[in-house]
């Protein structure tokens, strides 16, 4: 480097530091350089293969915070990433070189019971959301994991116990708070915005940073009815084929998954049963506690369980129940989707095959199994897009050494890519997408004919792509009109 391009270099370092010490000057929040203690627990995230380093971190205490930190990232183009939960099995949260917006300390949730709604701000957890609404009997659908941010699992549909009841968190999005790429803050609803309210509504985080979510809230709780026999692998398809009939009678009334995993070495289980492939089919009834237990009780009886943990159960624990499978930063992790068009036998016979033969104990499987109230919203009423998908099969990865990433994520991949001749039109669910690598071929797939409504809307709002650290839509070009 000549002696010109170093002093450039350190007039620019000097401009930069002028131009951060000005921005934390004019917040509420709290600006994070690398040099800076908390800035590696800042970037830290729940996959532990997510290892970036942002060239700020800009933790946002309201609204004012970010509105100044998009306006600053676009004044100097640096990229920008958005941290909710930091969940996201991907890393979007957290961006290299860029400005990361962190949202952790915007937490605050307020509930209106009489007219039940929640309004809850863009960087709660769902732990925050069920403990808030739970104190007035209500409930709105989140996921299965307590420490889920809302608005990663939100913005891309937000898959939950209470599916089959009340759909779909974005079915229950009654209003968003937006701030834009331009800097703007807007109110999207049915009646403002309303384009921009469609995409929200399953387009992932592309089109600005949502610092406040409006929920419709149900009566549910304090108790659920749970369902939750674990059966050896060695059981077979015959329970499988039998929960595949039962939830077919009854996909309005019980939200429903089969689990495949390996029984730990704990104490709540038989020691003759730690380290066996097994199956849970876990499934939820919200209602009639009698109800509840004579109608899930067949999915009990089929085959002698390892252990069988049924029984009524207060909706914070169970949204809590599978939080140390997956405890955050312990694990590295990769994840995959796909909407299948049907279960039939041989499926299921392939899905017992690839579950005996995962690469590491730890990593799970899911069969989702969906209908009632998420499939009765109609195709084009949010960019999640079409419903008719009557199951979705999960694989979430889940290993310690970075020796093993090639391993993992390869058989990941190769599970996925054979599911896809029983695929529902190659489409999957954006919060299970791998890692990204997939690029805009994956995103066309995942929302099916929603894609070029949202690219339109996406070239409305951020036409020059500024918020792309996501499952990304590309801005509509001119040659591809939308088709609404």
């Amino acid at each position: 480097m000549s002696v010109i391009d170093d002093s450039i270099g350190q007039t620019r370092q000097h401009d930069m530091t002028q131009a951060f010490a000005a921005l934390q000057a004019s917040i509420a929040g709290e600006v994070l350089l690398p040099a800076e203690p908390g800035y590696d627990a800042a970037r830290a995230i729940w996959n532990a293969m997510i290892d970036r380093r942002p060239g700020v971190i800009v933790r946002c205490r309201g609204v004012a915070d970010v509105i100044d930190a998009v306006r600053f990232a676009r004044a100097r183009q640096m990229p920008i990433a958005i941290r909710g939960g930091g969940h996201n099995v991907a890393g979007h949260a957290v961006c290299d070189g860029g400005l990361m917006i962190d949202l952790s300390r915007m937490r605050a949730v307020r509930i209106a019971p009489e007219a039940r709604r929640a309004w809850v701000e863009g960087g709660a957890l769902w732990r925050d959301v069920d403990r808030a609404t739970q104190a007035f009997g209500l409930a709105t659908p989140g996921g299965l994991i307590s420490d889920t941010g809302v608005a990663g699992l939100t913005l891309s549909g937000g898959l939950g116990w209470l599916r089959a009841r009340h759909g779909l968190s974005i079915d229950n999005l009654r209003s968003a708070d937006v701030v834009t790429a331009d800097g703007r803050l807007l109110h999207a609803s049915e009646t403002e915005h309303a384009d921009l309210f469609w995409a929200l509504r399953g387009g992932g985080g592309n089109f600005g940073v949502v610092t406040s979510f409006e929920f419709e809230l149900h009566p549910v709780g304090p108790q659920v009815t749970f369902a939750a026999p674990i059966y050896p692998i060695e059981a077979g398809a015959g329970p499988i084929r039998f929960w595949r009939e039962f939830m077919a009678d009854n996909a309005d009334r019980v939200g429903s998954l089969i689990e495949f995993s390996t029984v730990a070495r704990d104490p709540d289980f038989p020691r003759e049963a730690w380290d066996r492939a097994v199956y849970t089919i876990a499934a939820v009834h919200v209602g009639d506690p009698d109800e509840g237990e004579a109608l899930l009780r067949p999915l009990r009886e089929q085959a002698q369980p390892l252990a069988d943990f049924s029984g009524p159960i207060d909706y914070c624990d169970l949204q809590r129940l599978f939080d140390a499978q997956t405890p955050a930063g312990k694990f590295r992790s990769y994840w995959k989707s796909a909407y299948l068009a049907h279960l039939d036998n041989a499926l299921i016979d392939r899905v017992l095959a690839w579950n005996a033969a995962r690469p590491w104990a730890r990593s799970l499987a899911s069969i989702w199994a969906f209908g009632g109230a998420m499939a009765r919203i109609a195709p084009d009423a949010t960019a999640f897009g079409g419903r008719t998908m009557p199951y979705m099969y999960s694989i979430d990865s889940i290993w310690r050494d970075a020796s093993d990433d090639a391993a993992n994520i390869a058989w990941t991949r190769g599970v996925w890519e054979a599911l896809q001749p029983d695929g529902h039109h190659g489409r999957l669910y954006l919060n299970f997408a791998g890692h990204g690598e997939d690029g805009e071929a994956l995103v066309r797939a995942a929302l099916g004919s929603a894609y070029a409504r949202a690219a339109a809307v996406k070239k409305r709002y951020d036409p020059d792509n500024v918020f792309r650290f996501n499952q990304n839509i590309v801005p509509a070009r001119d040659a591809e009109p939308a088709r609404w």
